[in-house]
């Protein structure tokens, strides 16, 4: 899999980090306390989408008279607690940065979530021994599955997008990496399980644990 692979490109929660829990419970809440209830596909319909999308689909889509601005304010204060203190890498991630970095593989992160979650939990994970750059899709033309992103992350990286190896846990987040011209590993995660069968579909391997990377038991697909 890290054959003539110059970077790898990771999304980050779900994918670096095991954090899509924290998610359900912030959404929830934050609706509660308007009165309003979570419907079922919310977290499939905003898949892909930068963290100012989102903010400007939830604020059309329940009438809210915050500004997009201001939701985004409310739910990194929500969030950053949990993102500083609770949350964790995915199996095997910190193995495998090890390994990269001994490799002299740059590292970078291409995420949807905002710059604010990025640096708390970087910070209490140490990320930045390992990560040379972080890219969010408010900081490009398009989310998730446009390539900006993921484009974005090579550039900052000099690296020509073939040489790069993607690592995602969604099919929004698949298709991102696919139209860079990159290829892909699908992280298996509990909280996009009933998509397995997509991932499989759209990536080139799939793991559960970043370990498989390095002792060859991943999915080639």
């Amino acid at each position: 899999m890290l054959e003539n692979v110059q970077s790898v490109i990771f999304d980050l929660d779900g994918t670096l980090v095991d954090s899509m829990w924290l998610w359900h419970d912030i959404d929830v809440e934050f609706l509660e306390k308007r009165g309003l209830t979570l419907p079922e596909t919310y977290q499939h319909d905003i898949e892909g989408m930068s963290f100012t999308e989102t903010a400007v689909y939830t604020r059309e889509l329940f009438h809210l008279e915050e500004s997009v601005e201001e939701l985004k304010s409310i739910w990194n204060q929500m969030a950053i607690e949990k993102y500083t203190h609770e949350v964790e890498f995915k199996p095997g991630a910190e193995t495998f940065l090890n390994h990269c970095r001994q490799q002299n593989i740059s590292l970078g992160i291409a995420t949807s979530n905002s710059r604010e979650l990025v640096e708390a939990v970087a910070s209490a994970l140490n990320l930045w021994d390992y990560i040379q750059e972080a890219v969010t899709a408010c900081e490009v033309s398009h989310g998730k599955p446009a390539p900006d992103v993921y484009l974005e992350a090579a550039r900052r990286l000099s690296s020509n997008p073939e040489n790069c190896l993607v690592f995602e846990d969604v099919p929004m987040g698949i298709r991102a990496g696919k139209n860079a011209g990159m290829r892909v590993c699908a992280v298996e995660d509990f909280f996009s399980a009933q998509q397995n069968q997509e991932k499989r579909k759209l990536a080139d391997y799939y793991i559960s644990n970043y370990e498989q990377v390095l002792d060859h038991t991943y999915e080639i697909l």
